[in-house]
């Protein structure tokens, strides 16, 4: 059976639904026929044996036996399912990690450290020199009042003798201590440590039933929910099997190893033995080592060819999730699929195939590196299946090609009619329109040069028209790429070209910017038209949906204004965008849609690493401008490191306290000024208020504010702000509250630790 999948799987000879139903099968009936094997040998009272020449049965029922350990020692779960995607299996060991420490600590289970690895088969939980039993508790506990358990002479009382016994306790434990302002009798109660496997057997249920997937399945009549089904369940304890059950599955001392090793499955006699098991089959737990693994042997495969691998981060990661036992080879293509474009040829082989392409300097070789998930067994079929496989691919994206370019990009721009954005708000040629209207407009408001402006219409007109070729639909990921490789060959200008292409940049958090101002325009038209025509279709993200991504395109549009620094107001932005939408946007969406926005802002500024009540302080002031924003708060950040930093904010956290809550703004009258030392707060004042600011600049509103901090702190110390004479009182808190109003649209101080 193993060997006719093997050659199956390298021929490429089913695809991957088809191979697994096809491998059920298969492995169904290899089942039934060791069944029957076994049972014939038995009867005939010749037993199975493992590979040490051991009774299955006999090693089985003498290690489930053995008892639990009476000393600190190694503890392993292993959960074995079928094969995890790759974007599930980093999650699930962090999750399995953080939950199996968490259990530990609050079980009271002593430990020298738990690590926890996994491959796309297994998760694997090893605690080191885990203690045999949880540590005993002891605890304080109130009781009665002491008058009312001790008599004058200090006797016990039968209020004393119900509470000792209830605690089963002598009387003479008893103690009396102040307890909560009084005085009471107390008695420490010592809760002994029950075993660790008891504790394991009731806890190890709940710690895997609470691993959570984006999307989980069910698969047999317990009704679990995981991300793939479990098929085994390993739990030792030094040599002792922890016995518990879950998913319809009892824990056992058997692990697997790979799918067509004799055997493939093997009897575990210790924590010791599981892993030079594990080892000697050549499955690697850690992630991190199989990443370098593949990455040493992919890079030698290159450089063979004198070749190289370039920027593969996210595929090296995403492979090393799909393999256990990694064995990478090198195949080889056609040198005329070269002159299909290059992003073509990459986005087939990694978006695809999940191969490594090959280059050398900066231009690809006809090589690709694979790698498979199992050894050097037959490498030369499977390399010749995976170059099937990748010439089929190229033919058909060479056709596709051809295809395409049998008329200009322009001509497939009515077909967008047939394609939907959304029903409320019409077809792509329909968004096509509304997003040339609203580069016009942003054009002009950002003020882009004459000819500037005229390639991003240009390419706004043309941004969405590969969406209709048949290279995109075949594979998405090429859109804009597409795009702009066939505006080229349709006479379209570099420029153009560029700014389609550049249009759907940023993809992801870390990905590159837009290099010409023609590709940022139209990315930031495409982005406000898509968020505020969906809010306005009612359509808004929840935490377990986002059909239209709108977080990622909330992200790319901040990550847009501020990488190109340019101030811009979101609100006016979003009001553009909405006067072009098929249906009305309310002030109560447009304000939503904002409020998304700006909440995107507030998790990209603290996943760079700025403090949160910095981040809170701008953004109350100037959260609709993230280009701003982000500025205001790497300045606020130098400010804080100042010594002098805490005398800054109380200065100015003075004028706010005495002002903040007064419903009505007074004005500041020089002539109604008496006391020297408020004359002099006055005319620091205007000198601040004289002085050049840049909208939003923290920078400005410092230079202004500190040279002030003198003159305010004498004015607090000289002049009675809340005096009796009402033109006085009402005088001086204008004056502070022009103080105070130096900060509007920079940040609100008051949002900072220690205001």
């Amino acid at each position: 059976c193993s060997h006719t999948f093997n050659l199956l799987d390298a021929r490429g000879a089913v695809g991957v639904t088809e191979r697994a139903a096809l491998f059920g099968r298969m492995r169904d009936l290899a089942r039934k026929v060791a069944d029957a094997y076994v049972e014939q040998r038995e009867r005939l009272d010749f037993p199975l044996r493992d590979r040490w020449g051991v009774s299955l049965t006999e090693r089985g029922d003498a290690q489930d036996d053995r008892p639990a350990p009476k000393s600190p020692a190694d503890f392993l779960l292993e959960i074995g399912t079928e094969e995890l995607p790759a974007e599930d299996l980093d999650d699930a060991v962090s999750q399995l990690e953080e939950s199996i420490i968490q259990m530990l600590e609050e079980n009271r289970l002593v430990h020298e450290g738990v690590k926890v690895s996994g491959t796309p088969r297994r998760l694997v939980a090893h605690v080191e020199k885990l203690a045999p039993k949880q540590s005993d508790l002891v605890s304080l506990v109130k009781g009665p009042p002491a008058e009312r358990a001790f008599d004058e002479g200090g006797k016990p009382t039968k209020v004393a003798e119900g509470f000792a016994r209830s605690k089963n306790v002598a009387i003479e434990d008893l103690q009396v201590r102040d307890v909560d302002g009084g005085r009471y009798v107390v008695v420490e109660v010592r809760q002994v440590g029950v075993s660790a496997d008891a504790v394991l057997c009731d806890t190890l249920p709940a710690t895997i039933a609470g691993l959570r997937f984006e999307k989980s399945m069910r698969w047999n009549q317990s009704g679990v929910a995981f991300s793939r089904p479990i098929r085994w369940l390993l739990a030792l304890h030094g040599d002792h099997c922890v016995p518990f059950e879950y998913a319809g599955l009892s824990s056992d001392r058997v692990t697997r190893t790979m799918r067509f090793d004799d055997p493939e499955q093997v009897s575990i006699l210790s924590v010791g033995e599981y892993f030079k098991t594990i080892d000697s089959h050549g499955i690697i737990l850690d992630g991190e080592k199989r990443a370098e693994k593949i990455l040493e042997q992919a890079s030698r495969l290159a450089k063979e060819v004198k070749g190289a691998l370039e920027g593969e981060t996210d595929l090296l990661a995403e492979v090393a999730n799909l393999v256990e036992k990694p064995t990478a080879l090198r195949g080889e293509f056609e040198t005329k699929f070269l002159a299909l474009p290059m992003p073509v040829l990459i986005s087939v082989m990694k978006k695809h195939q999940r191969y490594f392409p090959v280059e050398k300097e900066g231009a690809l070789l006809p090589y690709f590196i694979a790698v498979r998930n199992g050894g050097e067994e037959h490498l030369d079929i499977v390399t010749r299946g995976n170059e099937h496989v990748i010439r089929a691919r190229f033919a058909d994206a060479d056709y596709f090609f051809r295809r395409d370019l049998e008329k200009p990009l322009e001509e497939y721009l009515p077909r967008l009619s047939t394609l939907t954005f959304q029903a409320d708000l019409g077809s792509m040629l329909e968004k096509t329109e509304r997003i040339e209207r609203l580069v016009e407009l942003l054009a002009d408001q950002l003020e882009l040069k004459a000819e500037e402006k005229k390639t991003a219409v240009r390419a706004a007109h043309l941004a969405k028209a590969d969406l209709a070729t048949l290279m995109v639909i075949e594979m998405t990921s090429l859109q804009g790429e597409m795009g702009g490789e066939y505006a080229l060959r349709s006479g379209e200008t570099a420029e153009v070209a560029q700014a389609i292409r550049e249009h759907y940049l940023p993809r992801f958090q870390g990905d590159r910017m837009p290099e010409s101002d023609a590709g940022y325009i139209v990315g930031l038209a495409d982005r406000l038209d898509s968020l505020m025509g969906l809010f306005a279709a009612g359509i808004q993200p929840s935490g377990a949906s986002d059909p239209f991504a709108m977080r990622r395109i909330a992200i790319g549009l901040v990550q847009l204004l501020i990488s190109k620094q340019i101030r811009f107001d979101l609100s006016e932005g979003l009001m553009m965008a909405a006067g072009g939408l098929p249906l009305d946007a309310s002030k109560e969406h447009l304000q939503s849609c904002l409020d998304f926005v700006v909440a995107r802002l507030e998790m990209l500024l603290r996943s760079e690493g700025a403090a949160h009540d910095a981040v809170d302080a701008v953004l109350a002031a100037q959260g609709r401008d993230p280009a701003g924003a982000a500025a205001a708060v790497e300045e606020l950040d130098q400010y804080r490191q100042r010594k002098d930093w805490d005398e800054i904010l109380q200065a100015y956290a003075r004028c706010v306290r005495i002002t903040r809550d007064l419903d009505v703004v007074y004005s500041a009258n020089p002539d109604k000024l008496i006391e020297s030392a408020e004359k002099s707060l006055f005319d620091e004042l205007q000198t601040a208020e004289k002085k050049s600011q840049e909208p939003g600049s923290v920078v400005d509103f410092f230079e202004a504010f500190i040279p002030m901090i003198p003159a305010i702190s004498l004015f607090f110390d000289e002049v009675l702000v809340m005096a009796d004479d009402e033109e006085l009182r009402c005088n001086r808190l204008g004056l502070l509250q022009r103080i105070v109003a130096l900060a509007d649209g920079v940040l609100d101080l008051s949002k900072l630790e220690g205001f």
